[in-house]
Parts: C-alpha cells; sequence; structure tokens
C-alpha cells in the first residue's frame, strides 16, 4: 500500500526538454569559448568550397565573431533549416559516419551557437538574384527576409553567451581568449593551404595568408626565420601517407610549442602518435626538450573513427601500432637523411663515394705529435691559492703565474679563460675586481656564517662538490644561480641598470602573444629592458640588464609569454615574482656548463647569502649534504 502510494506520486515526472534547453545544453559540449565558436564556422565555410575567408573578431569574440566566405551559398530553406538541431548536408545514412571527408557533420554547431548568441547570417547562391538574411537570438527567429548581398556566406554571432551571464563569467581576459581563437585559426589554416585566409581583429589586420604550400604557410604565419628550422618529412605506405616538417633537435624548446598532427586535413590530439614524432629524438635533444614539427597524415576514413568527442579532436585508428611504427621511422628517416644537408638543400644524395683509390696510391703513415719533456706526474702547490696543479714546460710562465695552472687544472687554455671571464653573463658575478653589490634582503637578516670548504670540484659539469668539516656538499649549478640571480631580481627589481646594446636585437611574437607581451611591457621595463614596437607584431630590444646576455633574448620573451599563457600570471600581486623567476630561470648557467675554480667558489658563497639556499625559485632541491654516517652507510 505504501509503495503504491509513492508511485503514484511520482508518477509522470518526466518531461521533454524545450528546444531552447536543450540547445543551450548541447552548447556547452561544443561551445565552451569564443574559439569554439571560430572553429565551427570556419569548418562550415570550407565545406561549403570557399576558397577565399576573412574572419572578424571584436573584443576577443565577446562582441563579434564574423565570417565571410565565398562559397557555395544556401537557399532560403537551407538557411533556415541549418539551425535546426542535427540539420547536415553531409549524412545521410549510418553508414557515412565511416566515409567522413568534411570538417563538419554533427549539425549542431550553428544550433548551438545560436541559442547563445544573437546570429545573423546573409548567405546567397551564386546564380541566384537575391539572398536571404536571418536573424536568431536565443534559438528564437527574430527576422527572416530576403536581402542583397555578395555570393558565399556572411555569418556574425554578436553578444556570446548574452543569455547565460555564468558561462560569460567564466571567460578569461581579452588576450588570453584571443591566443585560443588564434591557435585554433592556425590550425584551420595551416591544414588547409589551398584556402586563402584573413583575420583582422579589432579592426587591424593580423593575417593575410595566400594560397601556397604547406612550407609557405608556416613562413607566412611564423615569419622567415622558420624556413632553416625543419627537414621535410614524407613516407607513403599502403596504411598511411605522411608529409609534412619536423624541426631540427638544436631547435627543440622547453615548452610544447608548434606541435601540430593533421589527419585527412583535421587536426587532431593523439599522445601516442605524438609520443612516436618525439621518441624519433631520442639522445638528440635534452630531456624535458621537446621538437616542433607539422605533420600531415592521410588514411582511408573507413579505418579511423572520428565520432568520438563533440569537438572532433580525438580519432580512433584500426592500425594505430602499424601507424605508430611507420611516423616514428619516418621521422628518424628525415632526421637521419637531411642532418648533414645544407638548408637550402631538400633532396640530397644519401649515398657514399666508394671510388676505388689508383694502384700507384701509397697510404702516409700517421704521425703522432707529443711533448718528451712532459711528466704528467710532476705536480706543484700555488702558495697563494693552495691549489694543486699539474705542473708543464708549456705553462710554466712567469706571467701567467697561478692562473694559469688554475686554468689548466680544469682543461681550459689561458686564451679561452680570458674569453669566458670577459662574457657579460659572469663578469657582474665572479669579477674579481668588483666590489660585492648590496642586498637589501639582507637588512633585516642576520649575517650568514660564511661556509667553510677546502676547494671546490666540478662533477659531470652538473653539481659542485666540496668537502665540510661535517661531511660532502652537493649543489646543483644551474639552481643555485638561479636562487641567486631569482633573490637578486627581487630585491633590486626596479629602475635597474641598463646596457645599451651595439646590435639591437628584434624579437617577433605571434599576433596574439604581441598581445600579450604589450601588455607585460610596463612590468619588464622595471629590471632594465629598453624595448619598443617595431611595426607588426615586432619589437626591438635596445638595452637589456647589465648581468645579461643578449643570446636568448627570443627564448626568454616566449618563455615569459608561455608562463602567462599558463595562468602563472593572472593575479597582479604575483606577475612581478612570476616575471623574476622567469628570467632567473633563463639567464642562470645551464647543467653542461665547465666553471673555473673561482666561479664555483663564487656560487657558494652567493648561495648561502640567499634567504632559502636550499630551495630554488621553482621549488627544486639545491643541496645535499652527505654526512660522516650517510657516506659510512654507502660503504
Amino acid at each position: 500500500m505504501h509503495f503504491s502510494f509513492i508511485r503514484n506520486i511520482v508518477s509522470d515526472i518526466i518531461n521533454i526538454l524545450p528546444d531552447s534547453v536543450a540547445n543551450q545544453i548541447a552548447a556547452g559540449e561544443v561551445v565552451d569559448r569564443p574559439a569554439s565558436a571560430v572553429k565551427e564556422l570556419l569548418e562550415n565555410s570550407m565545406d561549403a568550397g570557399a576558397s577565399e575567408i576573412q574572419l572578424i573578431i571584436k573584443d576577443a569574440g565577446r562582441t563579434l565573431i564574423q565570417v565571410i566566405d565565398n562559397g557555395c551559398g544556401m537557399s532560403d530553406s537551407d538557411a533556415r533549416l541549418c539551425f535546426e538541431r542535427h540539420a547536415t548536408s553531409k549524412i545521410h545514412k549510418a553508414d557515412d559516419l565511416f566515409a567522413i571527408r568534411t570538417m563538419g557533420f554533427r549539425g549542431e554547431a550553428l544550433a548551438s551557437i545560436a541559442a547563445i548568441a544573437q546570429v545573423e547570417m546573409k548567405s546567397k547562391l551564386h546564380d541566384a538574384e537575391l539572398g536571404t538574411c536571418i536573424e536568431i537570438e536565443g534559438s528564437v527567429v527574430k527576422k527572416q527576409a530576403p536581402c542583397t548581398c555578395n555570393n558565399g556566406t556572411s555569418l556574425s554571432v554578436k553578444n556570446l553567451f548574452f543569455n547565460v551571464p555564468a558561462r560569460r563569467n567564466f571567460l578569461k581576459k581579452d588576450s588570453i581568449e584571443l591566443s585560443h581563437i588564434e591557435e585554433v585559426f592556425k590550425r584551420i589554416v595551416l591544414a588547409h593551404c589551398d584556402i586563402s585566409f584573413s583575420f583582422y581583429n579589432n579592426g587591424k589586420l593580423q593575417y593575410d595568408l595566400q594560397k601556397g604550400t604547406l612550407a609557405q604557410r608556416i613562413v607566412q604565419i611564423y615569419g622567415e626565420s622558420y624556413k632553416s628550422r625543419f627537414y621535410p618529412i614524407e613516407e607513403q605506405t599502403d596504411v598511411v601517407r605522411i608529409k609534412g616538417y619536423v624541426s631540427k633537435a638544436e631547435y627543440a624548446k622547453k615548452i610544447r610549442g608548434e606541435q601540430y598532427l593533421f589527419v585527412n586535413g583535421r587536426f587532431i590530439k593523439h599522445p601516442g602518435l605524438s609520443a612516436a614524432i618525439e621518441k624519433a629524438f631520442n639522445e638528440l635533444i635534452p630531456d624535458r626538450h621537446y621538437p616542433s614539427y607539422f605533420v600531415m597524415l592521410d588514411v582511408d576514413p573507413s579505418r579511423i573513427d572520428i565520432n568520438i568527442h563533440p569537438t572532433k579532436t580525438e580519432i580512433k585508428f584500426i592500425d594505430e601500432h602499424a601507424i605508430f611504427a611507420i611516423l616514428r621511422a619516418a621521422t628518424k628517416k628525415a632526421l637521419g637523411q637531411f642532418s648533414l644537408a645544407t638548408e637550402l638543400e631538400f633532396n640530397p644524395s644519401t649515398e657514399i663515394d666508394f671510388t676505388p683509390a689508383s694502384k700507384d696510391y701509397i697510404p702516409q703513415q700517421p704521425q703522432i705529435q707529443y711533448n718528451s719533456d712532459y711528466n704528467p706526474f710532476e705536480v706543484q702547490v700555488d702558495d697563494q691559492r693552495g691549489v694543486r696543479a699539474f705542473s708543464s714546460p708549456h705553462y710554466n710562465n712567469p706571467s701567467t703565474g697561478a692562473r694559469s695552472k688554475t686554468v689548466e687544472r680544469q682543461g681550459f687554455s689561458s686564451k679561452e679563460y680570458l674569453e669566458i671571464r670577459d662574457t657579460e653573463k659572469w663578469e657582474h658575478f665572479f669579477d674579481d675586481k668588483a666590489e660585492p653589490q648590496a642586498d637589501t634582503t639582507q637588512e633585516q637578516h642576520s649575517q650568514p656564517p660564511q661556509l667553510q670548504l677546502s676547494g671546490c670540484t666540478q662533477v659531470l659539469n652538473r653539481w659542485i662538490v666540496g668537502a665540510m668539516p661535517s661531511g660532502l656538499l652537493l649543489i646543483d649549478q644551474h639552481e643555485a644561480h638561479e636562487r641567486i640571480i631569482y633573490e637578486r631580481l627581487m630585491s633590486r627589481n626596479k629602475n635597474r641598470d641598463a646596457q645599451q646594446l651595439l646590435f639591437p636585437v628584434n624579437c617577433s611574437f605571434t599576433a596574439a602573444d604581441a598581445e600579450i607581451f604589450s601588455e607585460l611591457l610596463p612590468d619588464i621595463s622595471k629590471y632594465g629592458f629598453v624595448i619598443n614596437e617595431l611595426g607588426k607584431s615586432t619589437f626591438v630590444v635596445s638595452a637589456i640588464p647589465t648581468d645579461m646576455s643578449d643570446n636568448e633574448l627570443q627564448q626568454l620573451f616566449d618563455q615569459m609569454i608561455s608562463e602567462y599563457k599558463g595562468s602563472l600570471m593572472q593575479k597582479f600581486n604575483d606577475r612581478e615574482q612570476c616575471l623574476c623567476r622567469s628570467l632567473a630561470h633563463q639567464t642562470a648557467i645551464k647543467p653542461g656548463k665547465v666553471l673555473l675554480q673561482e666561479e664555483m667558489q663564487q656560487i657558494v658563497a652567493d648561495l648561502f647569502s640567499c634567504q632559502v639556499p636550499e630551495m630554488s625559485p621553482s621549488g627544486k632541491r639545491i643541496l645535499k649534504v652527505l654526512t660522516e654516517t650517510d657516506l659510512i652507510g654507502l660503504f
């Protein structure tokens, strides 16, 4: 009786959702930010057979997203029907899902966009006299009437998320949203080099891309410097056809930058295939470095399934293991085949010349040059420095004195030592005549005790090892130098001294990154940089801090922008700290750098003058003390 009563109360509680609500739910999957709407509109234009497409953005897509194409256009009925859910011209039966060559096919994009924005579309067939104008607001058709317009379609999305304020509040700053739009734009234009694209942001032309090859499209987007950064990759098999470009090993980056993988003209994210390319670079690039690539895969549509995600960026392969092996082998082949070629030679001969020598040829016996007076077991002790140095008549020059013995012990000639000493990057930290810099961070702290080491040794060109009264001290030279520079930047972050560059350095960025860099310029200038804007997306650096080298300015600024886009600098109070961390990380000495005895001693002394000598700014351990008990335990 009791259960029957409950069943009567809760009966008929399931309702069919109205179309407007259903469309908003679908929009949450298809359109999560302005960049998603840009992707769907551009794909529709390409499916319409357009050869010229314009993208117009205002306020990072919040105010306006407009796509204009010269495609086939639509009739009056098709223009109205395309905004209905699951209305598509690409799918007629279930089997068509496994033969898809178009970009869009679900029939959800326009319906989802119209549910959360104010949409105006003008479309005209090429052989029609008049076109059709439709205005929709929140899935409700406000107007449909004939109009005069150009051949093709012009679709404007205004006030995105106007009726979903919670979703609008989750949008990031304009610079961040613009970077996402630009990333979607690049994914599409790189895969369709046979179409001309133009991109306008707030009335300014950001990109004007003409038809051409993939190599030409890469240069149009990233600049002339990319001409010499890549090797071509090409392979044809019954399973997959591969074509594109992979970067040279020396241009590997610490961040995953330009990594684009396309299947049948569609950008995809596939960890397995990305790993196939990266594994081909094993032993060629340092750890935690990543190559750039632009690789196109052409696979039989019946052998893949792209209907597994609303954004269509994930794909399943039937022959996944075979494609992985082929892609890795093709990448290795490109790296090996073109590594000895010149920058302009893309089809070098890989054959080796085995021309036999003539009968009269007599090979010469190799000669060995050596110094008969050299005794490797003879040692001398420098009374001034207490440095044990090998003796050799070649280095016993009174003019060089004890320093040449120290240099010899490190494996450097006197000339090489002077070149290192003259490097501006080291001059601030290791100049014997320079007075110690005042550190304001120490004014509120007691003077730390001086660390007594009986000499320092560099192990594997990465760690500084010194003997202490209590045991053995191991220091990571990169992390230690990063901590030293970081605390100096934080204590003297305003109005720093700058050195004028004899030859100013130009740094170029993409359109979205240039907007971010312009936003960061006031803060960057506090550290001694003098930077001015030079044309579109290009900045000229005319002065840098006195203790910095100009060799890697582009990489330094790219890292800053990357951290900003990674939400590490969203809060104003944290921006200063993050900028100092980026500067310290990029300018610190790298693992593998050979250090002189004076340099190691100076790093140790400066490290133990820091407030936090045991941890780097990024949270990594700097030093480790092995006590007598620890050493005994090892044996």
